[in-house]
């Protein structure tokens, strides 16, 4: 089956992005390097295409009961123009999808999905909203995204594409019109994404391009690079159906106390016994890089396995997360990792290896 393109793809083929296949889209990777690119957002403003990403609506009297049953976070505990990071969860507590959830109002939600996720996603939320007042689209070929990121994003969306967004703080978002513009972003950097449609999104990227390097177009090869300095995970990496938000450590986001949802049950009993394995960040004393897939071992014995692993472009260590058995989960545990023939020793650290910088 052919890959599909986003509205964007013929710009960045023009651009000479290299492309490659992300999520069931041809996307581009990069266009100059990934540090170049990685140091932009850090540093000044960088924009990414993000169209690929799913977008779902909720409408009618059950949407919030609806949301709720079927996502780890609690909406009624948000105000209209207010966002929430959690999972859909299956039964046994394994991770459908990670997602954000904007509420419109009390009775509209929007939730954003991931690339990959968009038919299981979708499949998933159409088979749980049996018994349900509601309206559920799925409006992922409707809406393109852009992502613009790092200190500088503020000025450039109100300057460049005359969007004033200052007002927004962290995890908030309004509507202009069929245009919705948030303030959340998956670098660690302060920045705004944009949901509209394609001829909307187009102009958008024009206008940026246009701007003489104030703007730097990224790739998903630095997308990735920034959200793993700062411990953010990715769906297939850090959370699947095999790794629970438990195992993950993101129970920050399941809201235990609130009525029933879909795996409630299984983490409140993983909370309770403790889990087999955990993703932990692991920094080596070398400068070997630790990619996915490699063995994470303890005295010759493999406990685990790489799940992200650079060598940082902002802090210039070679560092990984890795789901490993929880026993040497403790923070300052010796273990080694596998690369290639050899073996390298790594600490169990924190999984942020660099400081997040949003806008409070």
């Amino acid at each position: 089956m052919e890959n599909k393109r986003t509205c964007l793809y013929d710009k960045h083929e023009a651009l000479g992005a290299l492309i490659s296949p992300f999520g069931g889209f041809d996307m581009p990777i990069q266009y100059t390097t990934i540090e170049e690119e990685h140091q932009a957002v850090r540093n000044a403003c960088g924009v990414f295409d993000v169209s690929h990403m799913g977008e779902v609506t909720v409408k009618g009297k059950d949407a919030s009961r609806y949301v709720n049953h079927i996502f780890t976070n609690d909406v009624n505990a948000i105000k209209p123009g207010e966002i929430l990071y959690g999972m859909m969860l299956y039964e046994d507590g394994g991770t459908v999808d990670d997602l954000l959830v904007y509420k419109m109002a009390d009775d509209e939600y929007f939730l954003v999905i991931n690339a990959a996720n968009i038919d299981k996603d979708w499949a998933w939320m159409q088979q749980n909203a049996d018994g349900y007042d509601i309206d559920l689209q799925n409006k992922s070929d409707h809406y393109a995204q852009l992502a613009v990121q790092g200190p500088e994003a503020e000025r450039v969306v109100e300057e460049v594409l005359s969007v004033p967004c200052s007002e927004l703080t962290f995890y908030t978002f309004k509507q202009l019109g069929d245009v919705i513009i948030s303030r959340t972003g998956y670098t660690g950097e302060d920045g705004f994404e944009i949901y509209g449609s394609h001829d909307y999104i187009r102009d958008c990227w024009d206008k940026l391009m246009a701007t003489g390097g104030r703007c730097k177009p990224c790739g998903l090869g630095c997308r990735d690079t920034l959200r793993f300095e700062v411990g953010l995970p990715l769906y297939g990496d850090e959370l699947s159906a095999d790794i629970s938000p438990v195992m993950a450590g993101l129970s920050m986001f399941c809201k235990l106390d609130k009525p029933e949802f879909i795996g409630r049950e299984a983490l409140v009993r993983q909370k309770a016994e403790g889990v087999e394995r955990k993703v932990v960040g692991i920094e080596l004393a070398d400068k070997a890089i630790p990619r996915h897939g490699y063995a994470v071992l303890k005295d010759g014995e493999k406990i685990g396995e790489v799940t992200t692993g650079y060598h940082t472009i902002s802090t210039d260590k070679s560092v990984c997360m890795a789901l490993i058995d929880s026993r040497y989960a403790k923070l300052g545990t010796e273990v080694e990792i596998q690369i290639r023939r050899k073996t390298f020793p790594g600490t169990v650290v924190k999984k942020r290896f660099y400081d997040k910088h949003y806008k409070k």
